[in-house]
């Protein structure tokens, strides 16, 4: 289809050319202004279908499952849940990042706006759109997210902390997803503090909670 899209365009410039050459600028008018942008419009947005499809390769989605306190360290943890399983994945995040997550979790408005509040707002007047939040890497102990936007029929990808980026998420109502790669080390090192549980307890823990322990670690 795309390659088909390509050699259509191809020949509607040629064609064009060739009427511009014999002064035939009636024809012109109607390929370069009708004809050639109708084409090129469907190629950007086919492209765009295939961005979006390649990138979710490789990508697991999950949902916030709850926020809570660490009960060793009552350090707050976002609980990320596969939705296609039972693998859990726990981050600590900074007090006010947990705040604004909780905030937005219990739907409850501040009086004014908040930073996250400002950032969605930003986004939106300036005819973006949040599509997706990606938590794409591990690295020494610290987890990296991607915040994929697309402003008209422009993607944009911009580096944030996942804590940020989860809290655009419920904001902008998009899917969070982890990179399986990701998923998977965390499985085995779940970066928690190191006074806090060992992996196997922490992860134990996480996977046994039912939605009451969820409401009374809640923040």
């Amino acid at each position: 289809m795309e390659s088909d899209l390509k050699k259509q365009i191809d020949a509607l410039r040629f064609l064009l050319e060739e009427q511009v050459r014999k002064g035939q600028m009636e024809r012109a008018a109607e390929i370069q202004f009708g004809e050639l942008p109708r084409l090129e419009a469907e190629l950007k947005k086919l492209a765009g279908l295939q961005d979006v499809t390649q990138m979710d390769k490789g990508n697991i989605e999950v949902r916030i499952r709850g926020l809570m306190m660490d009960p060793s360290t009552s350090m707050p943890i976002v609980v990320l849940k596969d939705i296609a399983s039972d693998t859990v994945m726990p981050i600590w995040v900074g007090i006010f990042e947990a705040n604004s997550i909780a905030l937005e979790l219990e739907k409850v408005a501040a009086p004014r706006p908040m930073t996250h509040d400002l950032t969605r707002n930003l986004i939106r007047n300036l005819n973006a759109q949040l599509e997706r939040v990606v938590i794409s890497e591990l690295k020494d102990d610290t987890f990296y997210a991607k915040l994929w936007l697309k402003q008209g029929t422009e993607p944009l990808v911009i580096d944030a902390r996942p804590s940020d980026a989860l809290a655009l998420a419920l904001r902008a109502d998009c899917p969070i997803y982890v990179a399986d790669e990701v998923m998977q080390k965390a499985k085995l090192n779940t970066t928690g503090p190191a006074e806090g549980p060992t992996a196997e307890q922490l992860r134990g823990w996480l996977e046994g909670l039912n939605d009451e322990d969820l409401g009374r670690y809640k923040m």
